[in-house]
């Protein structure tokens, strides 16, 4: 296992940083499988014309689109390069599953484009056409998010330090271009024990903490029992 570094290769052994542990990937995956997965009833709560409850459903769906672009960025940017350089012999695989990517992208602007026009006017047929997207997309990204998990985050286990792992959510919440990052933050918390939520919190810069436990968690849950009810 190495790094490329300064003056040639550095081997992950030669220095005194700790592997990646890679389980909570297990756990932000679950917010995808569960939003998506909750398409078909969650869209087939609103009735044609009711552009109220739509745009709740709708900014949902916008802000977890948004959430999976800045997760596949995030990996795109800081973790298939670093495995295709430290693990040649598993190179190929992880090309492979990268290149997932680029047809979850593609149900990932579908369902995008559906969307824009039912939250403007939602009618039966285009909420159907909205619904058959997402669960579409959902089919496509489960696919994909098994795969990672068996064969992609033991390698990265073995191939990435725990700091390096340790910057994938801070340079995702960078890049993530919705409006609602409480709802981000809510639905990962979900995810977690206690105890996690704790170490989660622990983490945060002061400024996103005291705006988190102040205004984003109490509007995380009053929207969200909104949107279930």
């Amino acid at each position: 296992m190495t790094i490329a570094g300064f003056h040639g290769e550095i081997s992950l052994t030669d220095i005194a940083l700790p592997l990646a542990d890679t389980s909570d990937m297990i756990q932000l995956h679950q917010v995808f499988r569960e939003a998506f997965g909750a398409a078909v009833p969650l869209v087939g709560s609103v009735a044609a014309g009711d552009v109220e409850r739509a745009e709740i459903v709708g900014t949902f769906y916008d802000n977890v689109l948004e959430f999976l672009h800045a997760h596949h960025d995030t990996e795109d940017e800081l973790v298939w390069p670093k495995l295709i350089a430290r693990s040649p012999d598993q190179a190929a695989t992880v090309q492979r599953v990268a290149g997932q990517h680029a047809g979850v992208l593609a149900a990932l602007q579908l369902a995008q484009s559906r969307l824009v026009g039912w939250r403007a006017d939602p009618q039966i047929d285009s909420g159907a056409q909205l619904a058959v997207a997402l669960a579409t997309l959902g089919v496509e990204l489960c696919a994909h998010l098994d795969e990672e998990e068996q064969v992609i985050l033991p390698i990265a286990a073995m191939h990435m330090t725990g700091p390096e792992w340790g910057e994938l959510p801070s340079y995702g919440m960078q890049r993530f271009g919705g409006d609602k990052i409480w709802l981000v933050l809510g639905l990962i918390q979900e995810q977690l024990s206690a105890a996690e939520i704790a170490e989660m919190e622990s983490h945060m810069p002061p400024p996103v903490l005291e705006f988190w436990t102040g205004v984003g968690k109490p509007q995380f849950q009053e929207f969200v029992t909104e949107l279930r009810a």
